[in-house]
Formats: C-alpha cells, structure tokens, sequence
C-alpha cells in the first residue's frame, strides 16, 4: 500500500508539471507499475501451492504404493519360510524313520 501512494504522489508530481499527462493515464501507469507485479506475485504464490500440493499428493500414492508392495513382499517372504519348514519338518520325520528301521 506504501508503493501505491509512493507512486500516486510521484505521478501527481509530475502531472502538476506537465499538462498533457492525464490523469487516467497516471491511474493506468500506477496500477501496472504497482499492482500488476503485485498480482503477479500472488499468482505465482498460488501457482507454486497448488505445484505443492501436487506433489504431497503423488508423494502420498507412492508412499501407498510402497506400504503396499512391502506387505506383499512380507507376505510372500512368509509363505516362503513356512513352505521352507513344511519341507525340513517332513525331511526330519524321513530320517527319523530312517534311523529306527536300523
């Protein structure tokens, strides 16, 4: 807000001294100088939190994703090591067998 009366008093200024300036012409001068990088910056801002909030999305579904593949690869880890036991335990029993036929 100080910009824009900085910059009202300095095109009034110049306005009291050269007649052929007009006075919609300072108000046009003054709302692109001041204003419109202004707006622009506010763009810009609401342009990066929406890149932002784009990006926690994608971040979240990967993050999804992995939980997810980690619990499979849990899962089939122990489906392994039970199938793994399964066999030992029935190889055990075999030699036991074994050993009492001799």
């Amino acid at each position: 807000m100080e910009k824009l009366k900085d910059k009202t008093a300095e095109y009034e200024a110049i306005a009291s001294s050269d007649c052929s300036i007009n006075l919609e012409d300072i108000d046009n001068r003054i709302i692109t100088e001041v204003l419109s990088p202004e707006i622009q910056t506010q763009a810009e801002v609401q342009r990066l939190k929406y890149q932002m909030a784009q990006m926690q999305a994608s971040t979240g579904e990967q993050i999804a994703q992995l939980k997810a593949e980690a619990a499979s690869l849990k899962e089939e880890a122990a489906a392994r090591e039970a199938e793994q036991n399964r066999k030992y335990n029935k190889l055990q029993l075999q030699l036991q067998n074994m050993i009492q036929m001799f």
